[in-house]
């Protein structure tokens, strides 16, 4: 059994994305075939909660969009600079204790910015500097969140298709050992769009800023093995 968190767009509540926590039947394994078997079974408990379409944003997604959302894939266009995956701008731009921003890595794949060893041996972490501008590390998401979201902004044909999901996960993403997470902030920008609050919080990163504190979490949901 795993616990992973089901997160669902919620437009018309001061929460904008609520996050629940659901126990399902893990199939363990590398394989992708046995991580899709772990996603189906995480989809099923999740129907218990939401009868809408629910989508899978993460390499190992079955459905082709899933793959293209994953920050490993999804790409941020910077004026006068080469484009890079989110992963990469973010990775790139942690400032530690000892060093960063290392923005070398936004020139290498996403699966080498995760692994670069300096990410590890450079301190605590203390904030960002994206395109020299700082941030801070709390709210937890929210530089990340903002990554992600004006990357699905310059990839409208991809950011249109989200629309149709009343949910997202990520099987990849353990809670007990990760932070930021892009089937989160998938669900933030399906908010913020079906709010109509997405021009302004594109505009102004203390917009998005105000937002964040308010999400909730509900306690695990016993889901159904298959």
């Amino acid at each position: 059994m795993a616990n992973r968190p089901l997160y669902l767009p919620m437009p018309h509540q001061k929460n904008l994305v609520n996050t629940i926590s659901l126990e399902f039947e893990w199939h363990p394994g590398f394989a992708i075939v046995q991580k899709q078997k772990s996603i189906q079974s995480l989809h099923v408990a999740a129907s218990k909660i939401t009868d809408g379409n629910l989508l899978e944003i993460s390499g190992k997604s079955p459905e082709m969009l899933g793959k293209s959302l994953s920050a490993f894939s999804l790409i941020l266009k910077r004026e006068n600079w080469p484009q890079c995956s989110v992963e990469c701008a973010f990775q790139g731009s942690k400032v530690f204790e000892n060093g960063g921003p290392f923005t070398d890595l936004y020139e290498v794949s996403s699966k080498d910015a995760k692994r670069d060893a300096r990410l590890r041996s450079s301190g605590n972490l203390i904030g960002f500097c994206w395109l020299g501008e700082d941030w801070p590390i709390k709210p937890r998401t929210y530089f990340y969140d903002w990554l992600y979201i004006n990357a699905l902004s310059q990839n409208q044909t991809l950011a249109d298709q989200l629309i149709n999901f009343a949910g997202f996960t990520d099987i990849e993403f353990n809670p007990a050992k990760s932070i930021n997470c892009q089937a989160h902030s998938a669900a933030l920008y399906v908010a913020l769009q079906k709010s109509g609050q997405l021009v302004s919080v594109l505009a102004s990163k203390e917009e998005l800023k105000s937002k964040l504190s308010n999400t909730k979490t509900t306690a695990p949901v016993q889901g159904v093995l298959i």
